[in-house]
């Protein structure tokens, strides 16, 4: 098929349902249209006493193309689901208050994103604020009077020029934009205004928030009350030099009677998520001795509420750490063990046991690791849940460790559906047998006897993590007939420290032989037809795909989506260019020419023959665009087959709207069948 009918069938690709050789209505596949019904659970919060669970219910607005969400309340055995919010609008962050009253929470209703609150009883519910900016990091103080946030404060307007006064009426061109800071811009925010995240009290009732800090503090996350309410616990980076060190973050606290500081951390390296004890003795929070390298396991630290007597909770534990939440005196939190997400518990002497698992499915396109949970007083859970065939549900769990998932949010959809089966696979790499993880995914109706076409989708990241989770994209790919393999290579994260560091410095490297091993490994099988093979991958998976297809010719094609082509050029236009630089390189650039060269996929584009597109959002300031032009520029110089698909108003998070979702698939989808010889006739 030549390139011209690829793209011109790919509007006809969006809108019609895959049309599949002997499906019945009851097994009728995933289509891309069906992305638009997806629902899923998000942010539980157990109320207080443990008897009912609020969260937010997000679903896609197929007339303004966009996610949407509203707060939903069950009880916790199950009855009683129904809306405390509706419209098509976005409801999120709610929080009880201590008393199981009141519920906070966040919300654009009207327009203007502000804080709301709803009396439990009657039902009544009131708009707190009239802020200008938008609130985040929200806490109940523990009496209930007030509550903590934080807002971003411009910085005052400085002039660099002055210019002449326009006449009433002219319409000249706008004027110049002065650039001064070092992180001036950032993905899916756009040029990023001169000021820093403050911290702010507001009367629960309503009224004038009054901020609690001033000048460099840029605060990360949910300040913590506490219990007495005469101070907030805070993570901020604070220092002189903090864009320059994006790392070292410190925990704080400030007393609400005169705004004094104290710095309870000192140590070089990232310390967040502060969380006090209920009886105000300890804090613990999360960190880790910054040594520069890629990836680094965050572990979870304990100290006394005067900053002394600080100590790890989880050297034992080699995973990192996310999320800790007090109950008691224990402390409850997520980690990702080998692409599963799990709930973890530990207290103070260091005692530690695994309490939930399969906590995820908030990443509706791709099955990366996201997911939240919510711990009553007395140990009761409520968390996402999700597996490979629905995205997050919610589920409770119990003291006892009974688990009860209390709700099917997308049974409506899933019912009449006949997704394609996940199986997990282990092999060994054929550079060193070290075991890879991964997972195979079968089309519907899938016969052992027929061979089908393989996709080989790679994760982003690079440090990050696929696992057994849904995800829509794999499964439209499963529903267009191809067998797809997904694996965690050296330097995913969820198998330890030492495995996710294989590639610091190193990047790409030996991940290229884990991923061949996969497909080495299912060909073995007898079900793939070696004369249909196909790549694709995201970000760092657009960089594994582009270095692939320099590296070998065994691919029909490859897709490359938001690739780094050029690490040159990549840390000096990236949003976080003060970072990539000495944490996934020795250091700057020129000093180090050869290693950025040479871990480029550049470097291999004279060696490329496998006809490839690129696809990245115009407004992609992770991996700037100009990296995408750069591979395209050059493939296009060699005549080797190739298109850019331009996304418009598209940052990095290409998924972010229903509709490029679906146009990302269609598009892949089309290179990839104008790219399949006829030897496949397993198009089930």
């Amino acid at each position: 098929m030549s390139r011209s009918a690829i793209i011109s069938g790919i509007v006809l690709l969006i809108w019609l349902p895959l049309s599949v050789k002997g499906q019945s209505h009851a097994e009728k596949r995933f289509e891309l249209n069906d992305v638009f019904q997806l629902e899923y659970a998000s942010a539980p919060r157990i109320s207080p006493d443990g008897s009912r669970v609020v969260y937010v219910r997000n679903f896609m607005d197929i007339m303004k193309d966009a996610r949407r969400s509203n707060l939903w309340i069950i009880n916790a055995d199950g009855t009683d689901h129904r809306p405390l919010t509706t419209g098509v609008e976005n409801d999120r962050s709610p929080s009880w208050s201590p008393d199981g009253h009141k519920l906070l929470f966040v919300s654009d209703n009207g327009g203007k994103t502000q804080l709301f609150v709803r009396w439990m009883d009657t039902g009544q519910t009131a708009m707190l604020t009239h802020l200008t900016q938008t609130p985040g990091g929200i806490a109940w103080s523990p009496n209930g009077k007030w509550i903590a946030l934080t807002m971003f404060v411009a910085a005052p307007k400085k002039s660099m020029a002055r210019l002449p006064k326009k006449p009433k009426g002219a319409e000249w061109a706008e004027p110049p934009r002065v650039i001064t800071r070092l992180r001036y811009r950032a993905d899916g925010r756009g040029y990023l205004k001169d000021g820093y995240v403050q911290l702010f009290v507001l009367p629960a009732d309503g009224g004038t928030p009054r901020q609690l800090t001033f000048g460099l503090y840029n605060h990360n996350g949910t300040p913590s009350w506490t219990p007495d309410g005469t101070a907030l616990i805070f993570s901020a980076n604070g220092h002189s030099d903090g864009e320059y060190d994006p790392q070292n973050s410190e925990i704080y606290d400030v007393a609400l009677e005169d705004g004094a500081i104290h710095a309870l951390t000192d140590r070089h390296g990232p310390d967040t998520n502060p969380i006090v004890s209920p009886d105000g003795k300890h804090i613990a929070y999360l960190g880790f001795d910054d040594h520069y390298q890629g990836y680094q396991i965050t572990r979870l630290y304990v100290m006394d509420r005067d900053g002394s007597h600080r100590r790890s909770l989880t050297n034992n534990i080699d995973r990192s750490i996310q999320n800790p939440k007090w109950s008691g005196n224990n402390i409850f939190f997520q980690y990702d063990d080998e692409g599963d997400t799990k709930i973890g518990r530990i207290t103070l002497p260091g005692k530690f046991s695994a309490v939930a698992e399969h906590v995820g499915g908030m990443s509706i396109g791709r099955p990366y690791s996201a997911g939240a949970f919510s711990v009553s007083p007395d140990g009761q859970l409520a968390f996402t849940f999700s597996l490979p065939n629905f995205p997050a549900d919610l589920a409770i769990q119990d003291p006892g460790g009974e688990t009860l998932r209390l709700t099917s949010l997308n049974a409506d959809l899933f019912d009449h559906k006949q997704l394609g089966q996940v199986e997990e696979v282990r092999y060994n790499s054929s550079f060193d047998g070290r075991e890879i993880q991964g997972w195979v995914v079968y089309p519907p109706n899938f016969e052992a006897s027929e061979k089908y076409p393989l996709i080989l989708e790679i994760h982003g990241g690079p440090f990050a993590n696929y696992g057994d989770r849904f995800s829509a994209e794999i499964q439209l790919y499963a529903a267009a007939g191809y067998v797809v393999l997904y694996v965690n290579p050296r330097g995913s994260t969820s198998y330890g420290q030492e495995f996710g560091n294989l590639i610091h410095h190193n990047y790409p490297g030996q991940d290229y032989d884990d991923l061949m091993s996969g497909v080495d490994t299912l060909l073995k099988r007898g079900i793939i037809d070696e004369n249909n093979l196909f790549v694709t991958g995201g970000s760092g998976g657009g960089v594994l795909s582009a270095w692939i297809v320099g590296k070998t010719n065994r691919f029909n094609a490859a897709v490359v989506a938001k690739p780094v082509i050029n690490w040159t050029s990549f840390a000096l236009t990236s949003d976080a260019y003060n970072f990539f630089y000495k944490y996934w390189f020795p250091g700057f650039p020129w000093d180090f020419h050869e290693q950025y060269w040479e871990r480029s996929p550049l470097s291999l584009v004279g060696h490329v023959e496998t006809p490839t597109m690129l696809l990245t959002g115009e407004s992609d300031h992770r991996t700037p665009i100009t990296e995408t032009e750069q591979f395209y520029q050059a493939l296009k110089l060699r005549k080797v087959e190739t298109a850019m698909v331009r996304i418009p108003e598209t940052g990095h998070g290409i998924a972010g709207r229903p509709s490029r979702l679906i146009a990302k698939v269609a598009y892949i989808l089309a290179w990839f069948a104008g790219h399949r010889t006829d030897s496949t006739e397993a198009t089930k």
